[in-house]
């Protein structure tokens, strides 16, 4: 399995080379070069596995065994779940009136992505302690990204991971998930006064290093959002355990279809359902978004275009205006024309507005479904929820129930669904709060408020970019001179300010 660029200006590489870059060099996003196909058998002998089991299984496919053994696979995998509540580590619950929650947020942060991450930062040190080589993590998060990411390699030697959020934009819990991790590795930055008020401006800084080519390479800097697609190969297993949870038989011809709705911000959990389905998953994707509904309008009407400015909404970990991983989806239902796709997304960058040519939507629109849910719709749906099952979501949960509450006809015709819940109402009290609710806090959060933090503040007017170059040129250089004894450099103050 090789792993080529959206855009086709780049060579190929392995596993390795994919999880290590990010953005491939010509700008595009790592794919793998076939998809492979499942047979009836595969799925049916699938079917019997347990959510670790069918991870395993997925990376098999994409992973060369001459790169990781398989039994080494294995191992960072078990190890990488090791640390989740359930002891399915997903877990299915079945509610009233046909609504199915799959609880993908059991990890430690309480929310999906310590799925994807927890097995990326394995692989990570898998092949840095290998080669004996030291890399830096830059993370921009609005919320859950952040703290996933740092979780994955807190305590790491051969990592440090520097991570800039917006203050104000995340929630307390979120915020303290990240500023409350002391080690010497863990640097966190948070951005006061931003000029627009939103979790874009986060990413400026980030993108600047990244394209200064010879600090990025100097530094080994890398990225674990969602352009990684380390992240996007884990996350392909919440399909085929949906799937199989759901569907009533695996022996009918053909085989029963499952309705599987996404709450999506920048398009990443979207994407690894889009695979599923090209690997002979019979599922129906549907793409919920809150109010910034960019992903909305290219399924409806093949308007990929910026619509002003980030909305803040209630499912505040959504409230992106550039979905990334859409170039992913494009490329892959454009029958991988990366001609296409370049051109495409380079047109989008120049003017942020963007017409998917006709056959191209046509072929997303058979694909996904899609909604768009207000805060408004995000609150009743939190409130229907609980009323019938004494079951709290999320809001970004509830923006898939309000999609399930909003077609219960089509439901009620026997095609089953499933609404993937990628965080824990734990975390966003506020939201609990305004829907009238009463939220339900566990004791390693509530811990959070009485921990020390620690935290370098940037402040309007200065240049991020430039705070982050130094930070990062420090803890480069004593890392490289860590033999001598040296303490790592002193970058940040605890309980508040650098």
């Amino acid at each position: 399995m090789e792993y080529i660029s959206t855009r086709g200006g780049t060579g190929a590489v392995d596993f390795e080379g994919a999880l290590f870059s990010g953005y491939a060099p010509d700008g595009g996003l790592f794919m793998p070069s076939c998809i492979p196909l499942l047979d009836r058998a595969t799925l049916q002998q699938w079917s019997r596995l347990s959510y670790p089991e069918l991870v395993k299984e997925i990376c098999y496919l994409f992973v060369k065994p001459e790169l990781i053994p398989r039994s080494t696979l294995s191992d960072l995998i078990d190890r990488a779940f090791s640390k989740f509540r359930h002891k399915d580590v997903v877990h299915l619950s079945r509610l009233k009136g046909g609504l199915n929650v799959l609880e993908l947020w059991h990890g430690v942060t309480y929310a999906f992505k310590d799925l994807s991450l927890s097995c990326t930062g394995q692989f990570l040190q898998y092949f840095l302690e290998k080669k004996q080589k030291h890399i830096t993590v830059l993370v921009g998060t609005s919320g859950d990204t952040g703290s996933s990411a740092i979780e994955s390699v807190r305590g790491q030697k051969n990592v440090d991971i520097f991570v800039l959020l917006p203050k104000g934009l995340c929630t307390q819990i979120q915020e303290l998930q990240m500023t409350t991790v002391i080690e010497d590795n863990v640097h966190v930055f948070v951005g006061w006064h931003y000029f627009h008020g939103n979790s874009d401006e986060i990413d400026e800084p980030i993108k600047e290093l990244f394209a200064d080519v010879d600090f990025a390479r100097r530094n080994n800097l890398m990225s674990l959002n969602s352009v990684n697609w380390s992240r996007i190969m884990v996350q392909i297993a919440h399909y085929f355990y949906a799937y199989f949870q759901c569907a009533s038989t695996l022996d009918s011809t053909p085989l029963p279809v499952v309705e599987i709705v996404v709450p999506t911000g920048g398009g990443g959990n979207v994407t690894a359902g889009c695979i599923a389905q090209k690997m002979g998953l019979p599922i129906q994707l549907v793409a919920a978004v809150n109010s910034n509904d960019i992903i909305h309008r290219t399924v409806k009407d093949g308007d990929f275009s910026l619509s002003g400015c980030v909305k803040a909404t209630l499912a505040s970990a959504m409230d992106i205006q550039e979905p990334y991983n859409v170039e992913r989806i494009l490329w892959l239902l454009s029958g991988s024309d990366s001609h296409l796709t370049k051109t495409l997304m380079e047109q989008f960058t120049v003017s942020k507005s963007l017409k998917l040519p006709e056959g191209l939507h046509r072929k997303v629109s058979e694909t996904l479904r899609s909604c768009s849910a207000s805060d408004e719709d995000i609150v009743q749906a939190m409130q229907r929820c609980w009323e019938e099952n004494h079951y709290l979501l999320c809001p970004h949960s509830a923006v898939a129930a309000h999609y399930h509450y909003s077609h219960l006809d089509s439901c009620a015709s026997g095609t089953p669904r499933c609404c993937l819940a990628p965080a824990s109402a734990a975390k966003f009290q506020d939201a609990v709060l305004r829907a009238g609710l009463v939220p339900e806090i566990p004791p390693e959060i509530t811990a959070l408020k009485a921990m020390e933090t620690r935290s370098t503040v940037l402040q309007r007017g200065e240049d991020w970019a430039q705070v982050l170059r130094d930070h990062i040129t420090a803890v480069e250089q004593w890392w490289g001179k860590r033999g001598a004894g040296l303490p790592p450099p002193g970058l940040q103050g605890v309980n508040g300010q650098a």
